[in-house]
C-alpha cells in the first residue's frame, strides 16, 4: 500500500524551475535525470524533480567543487 501522507509533504520542480535553480540550461538538468546524477519523476511526457533530489544534487556538487577537496585531487 502506498503511503499518500508522503506524497501531501513532496515538492516536485519542473525541469525549467531546476534549471533556473542551478543556472543552467534545461537540456542539462534533461542529461543530469538521463545519467541517473539527478532524481526525476515522470508524469505523463514531463518529468518532476524532488525538490529535496536537487537540494542534495546541488549540495553534493558544491563539495566536490570545494578548494579544499580540489587541492587534495592534485
Amino acid at each position: 500500500m502506498i503511503d499518500l501522507k508522503s506524497f501531501e509533504d513532496a515538492q516536485y520542480l519542473t525541469v525549467a524551475e531546476v534549471a533556473l535553480a542551478m543556472r543552467v540550461s534545461k537540456m542539462t538538468v534533461y542529461r543530469l535525470v538521463r545519467a541517473g546524477e539527478l532524481t526525476a519523476v515522470r508524469f505523463g511526457r514531463s518529468y518532476r524533480v524532488p525538490a529535496q533530489a536537487a537540494q542534495e544534487y546541488l549540495l553534493a556538487e558544491s563539495h566536490a567543487a570545494s578548494p579544499a577537496r580540489r587541492a587534495a585531487n592534485t
